[in-house]
């Protein structure tokens, strides 16, 4: 007769720590620190209970662990906007991409919580302070009442997608360089021979739309060019609103920089609706480099910012800052024009 197996030599379905442990040659306590992910235990001796581990089919008890660690490896990702701009808008998509990729070699899941209804942060609020996440990265934030200076408030750690407004304690953040994105876009437009340069801007109330709508501001104040403005909410609805209102108030406008791809890609059907040409009559700059910028008729010349490197770093950030490390302040990364048909 053959020797059974040491899977077999058990009897229970779900193998235990304490079996884990006979099997390896070491204590329960030892079993549990390597679980836990403790450093102090010999390689030798990780490898042995890693061993058993396979071998069992051995699954830890997340809330027994839970427990020892005060960790529940669940964090969040907060994206206070209502789900019909989340699902379409490619810009969370690659956010998304990003956190997933830096979070799929840890224990870590992901919990998306997006804005239940209008007003009701106080639950956002509870459900991160109620211990059921180990931290959170904060997206598409907007700058109203004092849910932002609460969430930096949070005895929890907590990562921004971009500088969050009014809040004046020092947090970690992680953003491109709006200011300069817009700015290349607008000297670009110059330097095609465009003179009377509008823009449609995003909301006021976002880091994102102010500093877009400062650098647009500051190329013109450099060259003497009266401003064109007209402000959207970063949606193709929003866009198209804006665009057709610019070109009512200036109906001669002969260059555009729109605030992000969605709303340029309505500005384009609006300035086709009018009869104009682009980029003959009209030269489009769009802002994200998503993938609707390679969908439209012509092609959008747009400014690129790393969605999915500013995901990965936002969960990198949220992972140390978990382990212990005591990071604030923003980190930015650079953007970079792509010219395509529409400039």
């Amino acid at each position: 007769m053959s020797k059974p197996s040491s899977r077999q030599s058990y009897d229970s379905l779900s193998p235990t720590l304490e079996q884990v442990a006979a099997l390896a040659g070491v204590s329960r306590a030892t079993v549990s620190r390597v679980v836990n992910g403790s450093p102090k235990v010999l390689p030798d001796t990780v490898a042995a209970v890693e061993r058993a581990i396979v071998e069992l089919g051995y699954v830890p008890n997340r809330a027994a662990r839970a427990l020892v660690t005060r960790r529940t490896d669940s964090v969040a990702l907060v994206v206070p906007e209502p789900d019909s701009r989340v699902f379409s808008d490619p810009f969370f998509a690659g956010i998304l991409r990003g956190v997933s990729s830096a979070l799929a070699p840890t224990s870590s899941q992901l919990v998306l919580l997006i804005e239940p209804s209008a007003g009701d942060d106080q639950r956002l609020l509870r459900y991160l302070r109620g211990g059921h996440v180990d931290g959170a990265i904060i997206v598409s934030h907007h700058g109203r009442d004092n849910v932002l200076q609460e969430l930096a408030q949070l005895p929890l750690p907590i990562v921004f997608s971009a500088r969050p407004l009014g809040v004046e304690k020092p947090v970690a953040s992680v953003d491109v360089d709006n200011v300069a994105g817009a700015r290349t876009a607008v000297e670009y437009l110059l330097s095609k021979g465009r003179r009377k340069l509008g823009t449609v801007a995003g909301p006021l109330d976002m880091t994102a739309g102010i500093d877009r709508l400062t650098g647009y501001q500051q190329v013109m104040a450099e060259q003497g060019i009266p401003e064109a403005v007209a402000y959207g909410d970063f949606t193709a609805d929003g866009g198209e609103q804006a665009a057709l209102k610019l070109f009512d108030e200036h109906p001669d406008l002969d260059g555009l920089f729109v605030a992000n791809d969605l709303m340029a890609t309505a500005a384009l059907r609006v300035i086709s609706q009018l009869g104009r040409r682009v980029p003959e009559d009209v030269a489009v700059v769009g802002f994200d480099d998503s993938v609707v910028a390679t969908t439209t008729t012509p092609k959008l010349t747009t400014v690129r910012q790393p969605v999915v490197q500013l995901g990965t770093r936002l969960a990198e950030i949220l992972l140390a800052k978990i382990a212990g490390a005591d990071l604030t302040g923003p980190e930015i990364f650079s953007t970079e024009l792509i010219i395509r048909g529409s400039a």
